[in-house]
């Protein structure tokens, strides 16, 4: 089985919390789970999976670690990877820009020559806007645990073994 490492950034613990609970589905070590204010090209090198985790903040932007995370993922060689991508925003309070961030991510990677997986559906999510959805789909797992955090427990299961089944 491939090698999985979850990297979140977290200004609030709200990613954090996700990022932890998604790694105990996904049945990984809390030693594999890092603060991406820490990423290192030696910590990416030991992944053939990276699960990366951020909040939207602002009007849609980054987390405000992954700006450097971004850079240091940039300088690996992630051709050979899969990354799946993890997204938390409010859908309410800035519907316009939801979950915003994942979608810098996967802007930012997707000339790497990584393979993204765990993209989602986006019919059972209420927004006006965000730039984290491509060709109709989500490109990672989108949360909201301001208004409907009743729901992220079935979306994190969902999305474990949808991420299982395009990483084996």
């Amino acid at each position: 089985m491939n090698k999985i490492g979850v990297f979140y950034g977290s200004t609030t613990g709200t990613m954090e919390d996700v990022a932890r609970r998604a790694a105990e589905r996904l049945g990984i070590s809390a030693n594999d789970v890092h603060d991406v204010s820490k990423l290192t090209k030696e910590t990416v090198s030991q992944y053939d999976t990276l699960v990366l985790g951020t909040s939207t903040w602002g009007t849609g932007e980054l987390q405000d670690d992954w700006y450097d995370g971004v850079k240091t993922l940039k300088a690996c060689d992630l051709s050979h990877k899969y990354v799946a991508l993890l997204g938390c925003g409010d859908s309410t309070g800035y519907t316009n820009t939801f979950c915003d961030a994942m979608g810098i991510l996967y802007e930012e990677l997707k000339e790497t020559g990584c393979k993204f997986v765990g993209a989602t559906e986006t019919m059972d999510y209420t927004f006006d806007s965000s730039i984290a959805v491509v060709n109709g789909k989500f490109v990672g797992l989108a949360i909201d645990e301001v208004n409907e955090d009743e729901k992220t427990d079935i979306r994190l299961d969902t999305w474990v073994a949808q991420v299982k089944r395009e990483i084996a």
